[in-house]
């Protein structure tokens, strides 16, 4: 079993780069990157400080305050009062900003409908929920803190 657990992490991080590159691809389709794709959907559910965006993501607060800077500079999203935190506040989407979301998101589409052309549904699910049980089981193995010697 551990040999096909070792195969499996590789494939999944080979898919995760060929995953990587077909959504920069996407993105630069329309003047961006994944990452700010990234950053302009977060906001796009609710008005978010930088900080809340980098939890949420899981990157660090100052990518995403450089990622936030461009975005205002370009037009795309603008900082608004956080009544919650004078000195956070909150970055949400501007129409334009929303219009390049929603141009990236119908790529994204067209490309995933593309790539999964020869797919079962039923494989997609089941990969979707090995994937997830996997995740949690490193979650629970992490916040348990156990120490894995490797015997």
């Amino acid at each position: 079993m551990s040999d096909e657990m070792a195969l499996l992490v590789a494939d999944i991080y080979e898919a995760a780069g060929a995953l990587r590159r077909s959504g920069e691809a996407v993105a630069a389709a329309e003047g961006q990157t994944q990452a700010r794709w990234q950053v302009l959907s977060v906001i796009s559910e609710q008005p978010m400080s930088v900080p809340s965006a980098a939890r949420r993501l899981g990157v660090a607060r100052q990518n995403v305050q450089r990622i936030a800077n461009d975005l205002t500079k370009e037009g795309l999203a603008v900082f608004a009062s956080n009544p919650d935190h004078r000195t956070s506040p909150l970055l949400t989407l501007t129409s334009d900003g929303r219009q390049t979301l929603q141009a990236i998101t119908a790529r994204a589409h067209a490309s995933h409908r593309h790539i999964t052309a020869h797919i079962p549904e039923a494989d997609i699910t089941a990969a979707r929920t090995l994937l997830r049980n996997i995740t949690q089981a490193v979650r629970q193995l992490d916040q348990g803190g156990s120490h894995i010697d490797g015997r």
